[in-house]
């Protein structure tokens, strides 16, 4: 390389580290463990388990019970401004970015509307209408209503949101299994840096439990079996004796803004979500492992993380903990236990929180980026619920049992690795907000 390219690269390198962070000003979720942030830790930090045992009934098959973490949510009591019916899961999407929205303090007079984007993942937007459909047609011979391509589309709730919220900015929508909401908040982490736009609404959901979904996961045989005495304890990330995942849904939603349009607004120094301190998205990075369609391979991990590591222009001893992607598969934990130990050494805590909401898929990035930023707001790394004995083969110091104080954490990483290879990880950062 000559010097002159050299001195490019190394100048570009130097540009992309000093990136300045992006604001966290809002958050909204609906998960199985609440709606509230009070319920929500509640959960997270006791390690309380929303997976229960359901029984999967469908004609001609024989029934069988499976793991599943389901919502408190009413989706018929949500309107949207289309005006069209909503499939569950965007009807869970329209109410977490609504009150993301209202802890914002976001309206349409504070946002030029051509400098708001909707950046949304979804694993299989639609597949709770689309399954219906299917039912009505090939089982009862109905016909189908004319709204249901508008309902199954995969940027259904993209459109919904901008709609909603008169957003003139990019609205994509991002369909990359279990990393599409952890993609959706890094594509627009750099679209505000970039200066494209000054704020967005981001994150993702999935809502497949519905029959033919649920059959699907069932066959590929990567969901656990709730123990009949203990359904809640199915799910257990890094265990020795792990078995697969329970299956959630869910919703999760952040208001990003550039710091310019923070103080703009009067936002940047009051604690954005309200507990006294503010939040940044400082580093992510995306890649692919490139080797097979759905077992993970650790070397593309450890690329990714390093990658949002430079990205956030921190080094691995500044991270106070990981929260793990952690699905209890057999290869999945395996990879990643072996890729965060190469990065980390073996004293990182490391949690995972599917045990206790399932895994939803497409929107797990996002509520577990927020579970990350509660693990900074409380300075404690939540505990993996249900690991007992983890697994011998894993070097990791696993938070198990109870939450462990990590006094004066300020950043953390959050990891999402999909099938088809693709990575996303997350910097999450906390900064105290200045007395007065």
């Amino acid at each position: 390389m000559s010097s002159g390219v050299e001195h490019a690269v190394i100048a570009a390198s130097a540009q992309r580290i000093a990136a300045p962070p992006v604001r966290v000003s809002g958050i909204g979720f609906v998960t199985p463990i609440g709606r509230t942030l009070e319920a929500f830790d509640d959960a997270l930090f006791h390690g309380r388990s929303a997976v229960r045992s359901h029984t999967l009934a469908i004609p001609g098959m024989d029934s069988v019970e499976i793991a599943v973490a389901a919502c408190d949510f009413d989706s018929n009591g949500v309107r949207s401004t289309s005006r069209l019916p909503l499939d569950r899961g965007t009807a869970m999407a329209l109410a977490a970015a609504q009150d993301a929205a209202a802890q914002a303090g976001l309206t349409r007079d504070s946002v030029d509307p051509e400098r708001l984007g909707i950046f949304w993942g979804s694993g299989l937007a639609g597949a709770g209408s689309f399954d219906t459909t299917t039912q009505a047609l090939y089982g009862e011979q109905r016909r189908m209503r004319p709204t249901t391509v508008l309902t199954v589309m995969p940027n259904a709730a993209v459109a919904e949101l901008a709609l909603h919220f008169g957003a003139h900015g990019a609205a994509i929508a991002y369909a990359c299994a279990c990393a599409s909401s952890a993609v959706a908040i890094g594509e627009a982490m750099r679209a505000i840096r970039g200066g494209w736009i000054d704020v967005a609404i981001v994150g993702g959901h999935d809502a497949m439990l519905t029959p033919g979904v649920m059959a699907s996961w069932q066959a590929m045989r990567v969901m656990a079996a709730p123990p009949a005495d203990a359904p809640e304890t199915a799910c257990r990330p890094f265990s020795g004796d792990r078995a697969g995942f329970a299956l959630g849904e869910g919703a999760a939603a952040l208001v990003l803004e550039s710091e310019a349009h923070a103080r703009s607004r009067g936002t940047a120094d009051t604690g954005d979500t309200g507990d006294g301190a503010s939040y940044v998205l400082s580093g992510y990075a995306t890649n692919c492992d490139g080797t097979h369609i759905t077992n993970p391979d650790s070397a593309g991990q450890v690329r990714a993380m390093r990658a949002a590591l430079r990205d956030a222009g921190l080094d691995a001893a500044q991270i106070g903990h990981v929260n793990a992607h952690g699905t209890a598969t057999m290869a999945g934990d395996a990879a990643e236990a072996a890729s965060v130990r190469e990065l980390f050494g073996s004293a990182m805590p490391v949690c995972a929180t599917k045990a206790i909401h399932g895994h939803v898929l497409g929107g797990g990035g996002a509520i577990e980026l927020i579970a990350t930023l509660r693990a900074l707001a409380h300075e404690a790394v939540p505990p993996i619920a249900n690991l007992r004995e983890p697994d011998a083969a894993f070097d990791l110091a696993f938070v198990r049992g109870e939450a462990r104080a990590v006094p004066g954490m300020r950043w953390a990483m959050s990891n999402s690795f999909a099938f088809g290879g693709t990575n996303a990880v997350l910097v999450a950062g906390r900064i105290d907000a200045p007395s007065r």
